[in-house]
């Protein structure tokens, strides 16, 4: 099996003993994203539909850099701090797909990572 790393400066960088995203054979497995603008290192959380939009951007920066896009994806989860998020966090999702939506998990935590409201990590096929 090949495996190749893909990582770019268009979304933030690790914050742990992981890469953005792996591409092996024709899966793309992108690792959770958050709010944190790659630019500045700044959590941007003011409203749930900021955070969500920063997150799907931080995703298609990862998607791009591997030559994909949001029609290669066939697998997302999204991990919310409170099922109230549901239907903002579902509507903004959604306008990034065109046809053919991939399955998707959509669960509520504890607690997500640096105290964010929604995290989000997909599978993509090439």
């Amino acid at each position: 099996m090949e495996k190749k790393i893909i990582k770019t400066s268009e979304a933030p960088a690790p914050i742990g003993p992981y890469n953005q995203a792996v591409m092996a054979n024709n899966f793309l497995f992108i690792s959770g994203q958050i709010a944190l603008d790659p630019a500045s290192g700044e959590l941007k959380t003011d409203t749930i539909e900021e955070e969500t939009r920063l997150v799907m951007k931080n995703l298609e920066a990862i998607l791009l850099s591997a030559k994909l896009n949001f029609s290669h994806i066939v697998k997302s989860t999204i991990f919310l701090s409170d099922m109230q998020h549901f239907a903002l966090v579902n509507e903004i999702y959604g306008s990034y797909f065109e046809k053919d939506y991939p399955a998707r998990e959509t669960v509520a935590v504890k607690t997500l990572p640096k105290n964010v409201n929604v995290e989000i990590s997909m599978i993509a096929c090439a």
